[in-house]
């Protein structure tokens, strides 16, 4: 079978399609993954007897692997081999999934959680890299970034939807079974689609220290910001949580400065527009990721939504993500990358702030359906057009490093937008109600606020933009060949 290398279009060859609709599916995968569990932990809670605390950890325990695991992930993946990393993550998922299905306590369950948390940290920036660096030349590339983007949006509103089905279908285990066959099917096909790249690790051996920093740092950053609003922001814990996750994170900058191998060189961050992209992908994702929050306990708290209908309500958000993320792929070598970027975050604190209206006996197609189309829209060319930016100048050996960076962002900007405006709802809704309105008004007028905040955040992507590189999905850099490369740290 022919190579990337051996015509003039990877994407236009039988091989070339079937790989990318492996690499979607991981990717896929991944993202339901961060949201399917959500409407299933109501029955969760019923079946197995959970507090709210313990219940919570469900969530929690995923995002802590997730987002706290990432770096090191990424730059195994450029290490030791992608092929050999994505087969590691995705057979982890398979079994803590398949250990979550059959889990008949809360300690089983949160563990498998955790360790799917651990496979998806090292099975998203695996896949990305392998479609950077397989997909390099110029329209390839736009194509290619385009539809992961739009799996990444369509993923996770697909997970409301799956997760409410699945639970009142066949039941909440089917929601960790599900992965088992996917798993099965991608470990399968990988090794028949993506040539092997077994690399050896540095010869001045592995940044253990680095990887010790950055994923204890990140993980209780993580941690921190998600148990803040029970709490208290100002409380001793919260405090000291994210005061030692700031001081190991500063420790890590230090140490990463200091050694010849570090985990992160942190020369990749002179490879410009790179860090503005991961800012701006922080900034997006945390509006858009909130809104799936608030809406969600909107449509069934306030609304009173079952759960099918509550996901049912993203459908026509999910095909605005796949209309006009196709859209944006074929903008984007005419515009560059910036412009896109800029209308689209703009776009998306738009559509925000139309749902930051939404009243208490709200309607359907009146006060959510305009501005979650219209969120999608934006959000969709943003997160095309920005992962396009985030690559544009990303040498090959640093690929899986920079998909780990950008996915990283976006992780810790989700989990702070939905802690900090999860703080905002709850003391906006206390200040109503202490004032005399009745629940449910005080309750939308916290989500009302949280949702305010929520489309300024999106907006603000639109500032940090301007700062991406103006790309127009040219061809990959050259393996180690970058200025970047050539800086010593």
């Amino acid at each position: 079978m022919s190579s990337p290398t051996e015509t003039s279009s990877f994407l236009a060859t039988r091989r070339g399609k079937l790989t990318l609709v492996l690499l979607c599916t991981a990717a896929f995968l991944d993202f339901v993954d961060s949201s399917i569990v959500n409407l299933a932990l109501p029955a969760i809670q019923r079946e197995m007897h959970l507090s709210v605390s313990t219940l919570q950890w469900i969530t929690t325990g995923y995002l802590l692997t997730y987002g706290g695991l990432m770096l090191l992930g990424g730059r195994l993946a450029d290490l030791l081999g992608r092929r050999r990393i994505l087969m590691t993550g995705t057979a982890i998922i398979g079994i803590s999934s398949a250990v979550a299905g059959l889990a008949h306590g809360s300690e089983l369950l949160i563990g498998a959680r955790f360790t799917q948390g651990v496979g998806a940290a090292l099975m998203l920036p695996a896949a990305l890299s392998i479609l950077t660096t397989s997909f390099h030349k110029g329209s390839d590339r736009s194509t290619a970034l385009g539809v992961w983007a739009a799996i990444g949006g369509l993923g996770a509103a697909s997970g409301l939807l799956l997760g409410g089905l699945i639970t009142q279908g066949p039941g909440w285990r089917w929601v960790f079974y599900v992965n088992v066959p996917v798993c099965v099917l991608i470990l399968v096909a990988l090794p028949a689609l993506i040539p092997s790249d077994r690399r050896n690790a540095p010869r001045g051996g592995f940044d253990l220290l680095g990887t010790a920093l950055a994923t204890g740092g990140l993980m209780l950053l993580v941690y921190g910001t998600v148990r803040a609003p029970e709490q208290g922001w100002g409380s001793a814990e919260t405090i000291g949580e994210l005061a030692v996750a700031a001081a190991l994170l500063i420790g890590f900058v230090v140490n990463e400065h200091r050694i010849a191998n570090p985990l992160v060189p942190l020369s990749i961050f002179r490879i410009r527009g790179l860090a503005a992209a991961d800012v701006t992908q922080a900034l997006v994702a945390a509006g858009m990721m909130s809104l799936f929050f608030f809406i969600t306990l909107y449509t069934q708290t306030v609304l009173g939504y079952g759960e099918i209908k509550a996901g049912c309500a993203y459908l026509p958000f999910s095909g605005t993500i796949i209309v006009v993320s196709a859209l944006t792929s074929k903008i984007v070598p005419r515009t560059g990358t910036r412009p896109v970027i800029v209308v689209g975050a703009l776009v998306t604190g738009v559509g925000i702030l139309l749902l930051s209206r939404i009243p208490t006996d709200g309607a359907y197609l009146r006060d959510l359906l305009p501005g979650l189309m219209i969120t999608a829209a934006g959000s969709a060319a943003v997160f095309v057009a920005n992962t396009t930016a985030a690559n544009a100048r990303v040498p090959a050996d640093k690929a899986g490093l920079a998909a780990a960076l950008l996915t990283t962002a976006q992780q810790i900007g989700v989990a702070l937008g939905v802690a900090v405006l999860t703080a905002i709802a709850i003391s906006h809704t206390d200040t109503q109600l202490a004032q005399g309105h009745l629940p449910l008004d005080a309750t939308t007028a916290g989500f009302r606020r949280a949702l305010l905040v929520a489309g300024i955040l999106a907006a603000l992507g639109a500032v940090t933009a301007l700062r991406t590189v103006d790309s127009r999905g040219e061809e990959a850099e050259p393996l180690a060949h970058s200025r970047a490369d050539k800086v010593t740290v």
